[in-house]
């Protein structure tokens, strides 16, 4: 079966992402940045292994570049110059505003193609690790409770990353249930 996106044009991207998240570190580790935009990309391709009506080149360029907008520089302008409207559209979309609530945001992200969607799928699925040390039991709670919004908001675009989803949500419950606070404060 021949890929829906071209190793060219991931190569491209990445490379662009990588440049601008160069000096990034995974929050709470001393890991580069790009790894957690890897596993993004690599949850959406493995979605686009199986489900080849996607456009793969949308959805790989807007998993390389979802956080560009959002942590670096980079602009809006500059994506779209780079790789069109509908990419910097996608990647506008699934950056983080914060005078909106996540509904909202979801909103926003449902009004671009299914292959912008799967990309939040994904984003969420690779963020449904292990929560940092010093997350409340509240806190591990309420992102728990806004990564069920998404899967339901966002789950007819990609049955694989859908069902991915929802066994990263269960799974979380785990350190939900094994958080011990003590006196009310952080652990």
């Amino acid at each position: 079966m021949k890929a829906s996106w071209s190793q060219d044009t991931y190569i491209n991207t990445y490379l662009f992402a990588a440049q601008a998240h160069c000096r990034q570190l995974v929050p709470g580790t001393d890991l580069p940045y790009i790894v957690h935009v890897n596993f993004v990309v690599m949850e959406v391709i493995a979605a686009l292994a199986v489900e080849n009506e996607h456009d793969g080149n949308l959805a790989v360029q807007c998993a390389l570049l979802h956080d560009v907008i959002e942590d670096t520089d980079i602009t809006y302008a500059q994506v779209e110059a780079k790789f069109g409207q509908t990419v910097a559209d996608g990647v506008l979309s699934l950056s983080k505003d914060k005078k909106l609530q996540l509904g909202d945001s979801l909103d926003r992200i449902r009004k671009q193609p299914h292959e912008v969607w799967m990309v939040k799928l994904a984003d969420r699925i690779t963020n449904l690790q292990p929560p940092p040390h010093y997350w409340t039991k509240d806190k591990m709670i309420q992102y728990r409770a806004e990564a069920l919004l998404i899967h339901d908001a966002l789950r007819d675009a990609s049955p694989l990353l859908a069902a991915r989803l929802m066994g990263k949500i269960e799974a979380f419950m785990e350190f939900i249930e094994g958080c011990q606070e003590m006196d009310g404060q952080q652990r």
